[in-house]
């Protein structure tokens, strides 16, 4: 006859659990019975202690079956752990594929899951975290976003533990109910926040206000996402920023870039490589990308007037130059030498000193993961290198 082999062991102990519940017994009086501490009971029923011939004589005794019985039971338990043991792949091949969903190593390190050296344990605290029933569950086939070109076409496994975190967090964000015509009547609000780089930290409080969390979440190491557009289980939306550049130009460029996605009803939106010298270009997007990216530049500079500023300053620009423009169009001149180098009409070098930083102020307002640590430093008066 053809070996039969169990799909699952079961602990002797189980067993001896369910006699007790069966009694009404606890394991003092069983051990009271068989002559044994009640702490070697309690390691018998956690399977921290075998099955021993003598053991087994008195479990008979007082339980009634067989002392063979529970020797077969510890026997046909041990074979089975033998069995998974030789037929699970290598502890290596295991976390390579464990890796292969998600930067363990990385959720580790920003305390999203506890460590452990048991990889049972870990794979199980990275499908917990994921909300995965097993490895051979794909992110690709849980995550939805709007993409339509080849370089949109993938979620990497960071970048889906990254949104996941960004979804756990915005729970947390009070806001009121979102609707869209609400969102439109505070952009003349919100545009009044660009002029001065401190009212960043007004932001998240108008945005709540329209029904639109934000949350802050630092990228993680491998990925270079700027923000995101997502939604929670009653549809309202959420803008997650990683403020992966500290200027104010990026920051409110990725913020306008994915209200536009809103306001455009675009869906769930990841986006990477949206700001900075290597942004992705208009012709490597899809048409709501660059949608998203007119609007945003649009808002915070109209267009045609800048146009203009370039054609009677080009290609000689001076500090007071764009002062006046900025201050005309009620923004800070930082967003304006932002566009300037993005059209490639100044040297990302040229006029730093007007990009001022922003992440201490609006991690002091947003809920965030990955920069405590400035905001804790901002409230013992203690200013960033």
């Amino acid at each position: 006859m053809a070996e039969r082999i169990a799909a699952e062991g079961f602990l002797p102990g189980e067993f001896i659990s369910e006699e007790l519940d069966e009694r009404g017994w606890s394991q003092a009086d069983l051990a009271e019975i068989i002559g044994k501490t009640p702490g070697m009971v309690n390691e018998l029923i956690k399977g921290k202690r075998k099955v021993t011939p003598d053991i087994a004589e008195g479990l008979s005794a007082a339980l009634g079956m067989s002392a063979e019985y529970w020797t077969n039971l510890e026997t046909a338990y041990q074979y089975w752990l033998l069995r998974r043991h030789r037929e699970q792949p290598p502890i290596s091949q295991r976390k390579a594929r464990l890796m292969s969903i998600a930067p363990y190593r990385e959720l580790i390190r920003r305390g999203w899951i506890e460590s452990s050296n048991d990889v049972d344990v870990l794979e199980e605290n990275v499908l917990v975290f994921l909300g995965m029933k097993s490895v051979d569950d794909t992110p690709a086939k849980i995550v939805h976003v709007a993409r339509k070109s080849t370089s949109y076409a993938e979620v990497p496994p960071a970048l889906y533990a990254y949104l996941r975190k960004a979804r756990q967090i915005a729970h947390g964000v009070h806001a009121q109910p979102f609707e869209i015509d609400c969102l439109r009547t505070t952009l003349p609000n919100l545009k009044a926040f660009c002029k001065n780089s401190e009212d960043v930290r007004l932001v998240p409080k108008l945005l709540a206000e329209a029904g639109v969390r934000l949350v802050i979440v630092e990228h993680l190491a491998g990925t270079k996402v700027d923000g995101a557009t997502l939604r929670l289980e009653d549809g309202s939306p959420v803008i997650v920023l990683s403020l992966r550049y500290d200027r104010i130009d990026s920051f409110w460029h990725a913020l306008m870039h994915e209200i536009g996605h809103i306001l455009n009803e675009d869906g769930e939106v990841v986006d990477s490589n949206l700001v900075g010298e290597d942004a992705t270009t208009s012709d490597e997007k899809p048409t709501s990308e660059n949608k998203a990216d007119e609007f945003a530049v649009e808002f915070l500079v109209p267009q045609a007037p800048l146009r203009t500023f370039i054609n009677n300053h080009s290609p000689l620009y001076y500090a007071r130059d764009i002062q006046g423009f900025a201050q005309v169009h009620r923004v800070h001149p930082g967003i304006v030498v932002g566009q300037l180098h993005h059209v490639g009409e100044l040297k990302y070098n040229q006029f730093r000193e007007f990009l001022n930083k922003v992440r201490l102020m609006v991690t002091n307002s947003a809920l965030t993961d990955g920069w405590v640590q400035l905001s804790l430093n901002s409230k013992h008066g203690i200013g960033e290198e």
